[in-house]
């Protein structure tokens, strides 16, 4: 497919491969699931034109551009009242979609990419399926399982209810402008687990506070939770990056045992 030139606002860089815009798009695989797609940070619609394409859903791109917004609106008449002006981060998501299942895909802003994740969380009762372009770096920490170098927090908060897929690499050439980094695309599906098996609020500050300083065995870095009666289990030997998501829940009710 041929390459197509985008517009450039809020430093972001846009795709311009159209066989790439149509990789992602194609990504997504759950659409039986759910009958709404939410597409952040459209741009000039590059992924868009695909979206459409499918009768299964509908798509409401969402985008805090009002130049992007009117172009869009030009563009695809067909999707008028879809699409949302906004801080995709700011927003109550409920108000677009209501309560029921969508999914969520785009070439995320590098610059907010982590964060959308973590709105992702928010909702991760509704959002079955995400698919996205990152930096290529974030793409690897977020798939990263243990044992890796790049298995951290964001890691395991993700994989606590996501299971992480790493699709395919895509090189500088193809934007515009031209990132200094390479992008990857990513595919989370929803795991399982419909809560953890501890509280969660608990589990994210050992996750934060052992991967703070993950040189460090978890006896170091967890040393202000550790009680005297659970001091000499072997867990503490270990540094975070080798710990599970399953095994990080079994820390955290050791570290707060329930009463």
């Amino acid at each position: 497919m041929q390459k197509v030139k985008a517009k450039k606002h809020l430093g972001q860089h846009f795709l311009t491969d159209l066989q790439i815009a149509k990789d992602i798009v194609d990504a997504l695989t759950l659409t039986k699931n759910y009958n709404k797609v939410l597409e952040v940070g459209p741009g000039m619609g590059v992924l868009t034109q695909f979206l459409i394409e499918n009768d299964n859903y509908k798509t409401f791109p969402v985008d805090i551009d009002r130049e992007s917004i009117g172009y869009l609106t030009e563009k695809y008449p067909q999707l008028k009242g879809n699409i949302i002006y906004g801080d995709f981060l700011r927003m109550n998501l409920e108000e677009i979609v209501g309560k029921e299942s969508f999914a969520v895909i785009g070439n995320f802003p590098y610059n907010i990419s982590s964060q959308i994740l973590f709105k992702v969380l928010d909702y991760k009762d509704q959002i079955p399926e995400v698919v996205g372009m990152f930096q290529k770096e974030v793409a690897e920490r977020v798939a990263a399982g243990p044992g890796s170098k790049t298995y951290g927090i964001t890691s395991v908060l993700l994989q606590a209810f996501y299971s992480i897929e790493y699709l395919f690499t895509v090189h500088e050439d193809v934007f515009d402008p031209p990132p200094k980094v390479k992008s990857a695309v990513i595919r989370l599906i929803r795991n399982e687990n419909q809560q953890l098996n501890c509280d969660p609020k608990q589990f994210k500050t050992v996750v934060k506070m052992a991967f703070n300083q993950r040189r460090k065995t978890m006896r170091n870095s967890l040393k202000s939770l550790i009680r005297e009666e659970i001091k000499e289990n072997e867990i503490f030997n270990q540094r975070p990056e080798q710990l599970s998501v399953e095994q990080f829940v079994n820390l955290t009710n050791l570290l707060y045992p329930k009463v």
